[in-house]
């Protein structure tokens, strides 16, 4: 016969391993300071000016109708 398991501590200890996992995740996400957060802002602005930069005007169309 197997081990006996109590069931409410198997949930306890499952549920502080995803509340861990969570944490890690927001860690990662709003645990960086003022200076990588401003850099990373910077570097998406940056990215979209040169996205823009390089779209075609309508008027710049070489197709004629």
């Amino acid at each position: 016969m197997g081990e006996v398991v109590n069931l409410k501590q198997f949930k306890k200890a499952r549920e502080r391993k995803e509340a861990e996992r969570k944490a890690q995740a927001n860690r990662l996400s709003f645990g960086r300071t003022k200076a990588e957060r401003e850099q990373t802002q910077g570097e998406r602005e940056r990215d979209a000016r040169r996205l823009d930069g390089h779209k075609l005007d309508e008027t710049d169309s070489t197709r004629h109708e």
